[in-house]
Protein backbone atom coordinates (compact mmCIF):
# COMPACT_ATOMS: atom_id res chain seq x y z
CA UNK A 1 0.00 0.00 0.00
CA UNK A 2 1.07 3.54 -0.71
CA UNK A 3 -0.33 6.90 0.20
CA UNK A 4 -1.35 8.84 -2.91
CA UNK A 5 -1.39 12.57 -3.56
CA UNK A 6 -4.87 14.10 -3.51
CA UNK A 7 -5.67 16.48 -6.34
CA UNK A 8 -7.15 19.84 -5.37
CA UNK A 9 -9.90 22.12 -6.57
CA UNK A 10 -8.84 23.72 -9.83
CA UNK A 11 -7.55 20.48 -11.35
CA UNK A 12 -9.90 19.81 -14.31
CA UNK A 13 -9.79 16.07 -13.57
CA UNK A 14 -12.12 16.64 -10.59
CA UNK A 15 -14.86 17.60 -13.07
CA UNK A 16 -14.50 14.49 -15.23
CA UNK A 17 -17.01 11.65 -15.18
CA UNK A 18 -15.34 8.47 -13.95
CA UNK A 19 -15.39 5.32 -16.07
CA UNK A 20 -16.87 2.01 -14.98
CA UNK A 21 -14.50 -0.73 -13.88
CA UNK A 22 -14.97 -3.63 -16.32
CA UNK A 23 -12.63 -6.13 -14.69
CA UNK A 24 -11.36 -6.25 -11.14
CA UNK A 25 -7.64 -6.85 -11.52
CA UNK A 26 -4.73 -6.88 -9.07
CA UNK A 27 -4.15 -3.27 -10.21
CA UNK A 28 -7.74 -2.39 -9.20
CA UNK A 29 -7.16 -3.97 -5.79
CA UNK A 30 -3.88 -2.03 -5.42
CA UNK A 31 -5.70 1.22 -6.17
CA UNK A 32 -8.33 0.38 -3.52
CA UNK A 33 -5.57 -0.45 -1.01
CA UNK A 34 -3.73 2.79 -1.79
CA UNK A 35 -6.99 4.74 -1.48
CA UNK A 36 -7.62 3.24 1.97
CA UNK A 37 -4.07 4.09 3.04
CA UNK A 38 -4.57 7.66 1.79
CA UNK A 39 -7.94 7.97 3.54
CA UNK A 40 -6.62 6.72 6.88
CA UNK A 41 -3.51 8.92 6.69
CA UNK A 42 -5.81 11.98 6.79
CA UNK A 43 -7.57 11.45 10.11
CA UNK A 44 -11.12 12.67 10.48
CA UNK A 45 -12.08 12.14 6.86
CA UNK A 46 -14.86 9.79 5.86
CA UNK A 47 -14.40 9.01 2.17
CA UNK A 48 -12.26 9.17 -0.94
CA UNK A 49 -13.00 8.54 -4.60
CA UNK A 50 -10.40 7.41 -7.14
CA UNK A 51 -10.78 10.61 -9.15
CA UNK A 52 -9.38 12.48 -6.14
CA UNK A 53 -6.08 10.66 -6.59
CA UNK A 54 -6.13 11.24 -10.34
CA UNK A 55 -7.71 7.95 -11.43
CA UNK A 56 -11.03 8.43 -13.27
CA UNK A 57 -12.54 5.07 -12.31
CA UNK A 58 -15.71 4.33 -10.34
CA UNK A 59 -13.94 3.37 -7.12
CA UNK A 60 -14.72 4.69 -3.63
CA UNK A 61 -13.44 3.91 -0.15
CA UNK A 62 -15.03 5.18 3.05
CA UNK A 63 -15.08 4.66 6.77
CA UNK A 64 -17.75 6.44 8.79
CA UNK A 65 -16.73 4.73 12.01
CA UNK A 66 -17.82 1.15 11.33
CA UNK A 67 -14.90 -0.04 9.21
CA UNK A 68 -13.74 0.26 5.64
CA UNK A 69 -16.34 0.10 2.88
CA UNK A 70 -15.32 -0.21 -0.77
CA UNK A 71 -17.62 0.65 -3.65
CA UNK A 72 -16.97 -0.40 -7.24
CA UNK A 73 -19.37 0.89 -9.91
CA UNK A 74 -21.96 1.91 -7.29
CA UNK A 75 -25.53 2.74 -8.29
CA UNK A 76 -28.10 4.38 -6.03
CA UNK A 77 -31.29 2.31 -6.27
CA UNK A 78 -33.42 4.27 -3.81
CA UNK A 79 -33.35 7.56 -1.92
CA UNK A 80 -35.71 8.75 0.80
CA UNK A 81 -36.02 11.49 3.37
CA UNK A 82 -33.80 14.52 3.65
CA UNK A 83 -30.97 15.67 5.87
CA UNK A 84 -28.96 18.86 5.87
CA UNK A 85 -25.51 18.91 7.34
CA UNK A 86 -21.92 20.04 7.00
CA UNK A 87 -19.65 18.57 4.35
CA UNK A 88 -15.98 18.97 3.63
CA UNK A 89 -13.69 17.45 1.02
CA UNK A 90 -10.07 16.35 0.86
CA UNK A 91 -9.84 18.10 -2.52
CA UNK A 92 -11.11 21.40 -1.08
CA UNK A 93 -9.23 21.71 2.21
CA UNK A 94 -10.16 24.19 4.90
CA UNK A 95 -13.80 24.81 4.00
CA UNK A 96 -17.20 23.31 4.77
CA UNK A 97 -20.65 23.90 3.36
CA UNK A 98 -24.11 22.77 4.39
CA UNK A 99 -25.67 20.37 1.88
CA UNK A 100 -29.12 18.78 1.77
CA UNK A 101 -29.06 15.13 0.74
CA UNK A 102 -31.25 12.04 1.07
CA UNK A 103 -31.36 10.70 4.62
CA UNK A 104 -31.51 7.08 3.48
CA UNK A 105 -30.02 5.46 0.37
CA UNK A 106 -29.94 1.96 -1.01
CA UNK A 107 -26.87 1.28 -3.15
CA UNK A 108 -25.88 -1.63 -5.35
CA UNK A 109 -22.14 -2.11 -5.77
CA UNK A 110 -19.49 -4.66 -6.59
CA UNK A 111 -16.99 -5.91 -4.03
CA UNK A 112 -13.33 -6.43 -4.85
CA UNK A 113 -14.22 -10.13 -5.21
CA UNK A 114 -16.68 -9.39 -8.02
CA UNK A 115 -19.80 -9.99 -5.95
CA UNK A 116 -22.80 -7.68 -6.21
CA UNK A 117 -23.99 -6.44 -2.82
CA UNK A 118 -26.67 -4.02 -1.67
CA UNK A 119 -25.95 -1.50 1.07
CA UNK A 120 -28.70 0.32 2.91
CA UNK A 121 -27.34 3.43 4.59
CA UNK A 122 -28.70 6.27 6.65
CA UNK A 123 -27.47 9.46 8.25
CA UNK A 124 -23.68 10.00 7.99
CA UNK A 125 -23.03 6.91 5.86
CA UNK A 126 -25.80 7.91 3.44
CA UNK A 127 -24.32 11.42 3.23
CA UNK A 128 -20.83 10.04 2.64
CA UNK A 129 -21.98 7.65 -0.08
CA UNK A 130 -23.80 10.45 -1.92
CA UNK A 131 -20.83 12.83 -1.57
CA UNK A 132 -18.37 10.27 -2.94
CA UNK A 133 -20.70 9.12 -5.72
CA UNK A 134 -21.04 12.76 -6.79
CA UNK A 135 -17.26 12.77 -7.31
CA UNK A 136 -17.74 9.95 -9.82
CA UNK A 137 -19.94 12.33 -11.85
CA UNK A 138 -17.59 15.32 -11.55
CA UNK A 139 -19.80 16.99 -8.96
CA UNK A 140 -18.39 18.61 -5.81
CA UNK A 141 -20.20 19.56 -2.61
CA UNK A 142 -19.60 23.25 -3.39
CA UNK A 143 -21.94 22.82 -6.36
CA UNK A 144 -24.85 22.65 -3.90
CA UNK A 145 -24.01 25.56 -1.58
CA UNK A 146 -24.26 29.33 -1.55
CA UNK A 147 -22.05 29.89 1.48
CA UNK A 148 -18.83 28.37 2.73
CA UNK A 149 -17.36 28.29 6.22
CA UNK A 150 -13.85 27.89 7.62
CA UNK A 151 -13.31 24.39 8.98
CA UNK A 152 -11.30 25.49 12.01
CA UNK A 153 -13.41 28.41 13.21
CA UNK A 154 -16.80 27.63 11.69
CA UNK A 155 -17.03 31.27 10.63
CA UNK A 156 -18.56 32.20 7.30
CA UNK A 157 -15.86 32.90 4.73
CA UNK A 158 -15.71 36.47 3.53
CA UNK A 159 -16.69 37.00 -0.11
CA UNK A 160 -13.06 37.53 -1.19
CA UNK A 161 -12.11 34.18 0.37
CA UNK A 162 -15.15 32.20 -0.76
CA UNK A 163 -15.51 33.62 -4.28
CA UNK A 164 -12.50 31.85 -5.87
CA UNK A 165 -13.88 28.54 -4.60
CA UNK A 166 -17.51 29.17 -5.53
CA UNK A 167 -16.49 30.44 -8.97
CA UNK A 168 -15.16 26.95 -9.74
CA UNK A 169 -18.50 25.26 -9.19
CA UNK A 170 -21.36 23.97 -11.27
CA UNK A 171 -24.59 25.14 -9.67
CA UNK A 172 -26.85 22.16 -9.11
CA UNK A 173 -30.32 22.44 -7.69
CA UNK A 174 -31.94 19.12 -6.87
Amino acid sequence: MAERMIIRLGDPLLREVSKRVHTITPQTEKILDDMAQTLYSDKGRAGLSAIQIGIPKQLVVMDCGTGLIELINPIILERSGAQTGPEACLSIPGVIGYVTRAAIVKVETYTRHGEIVTIEAKDLLARCIQHEMDHLEGILFIDYVDELYAVRSGKKLKPRDADPILLQRRVIRK
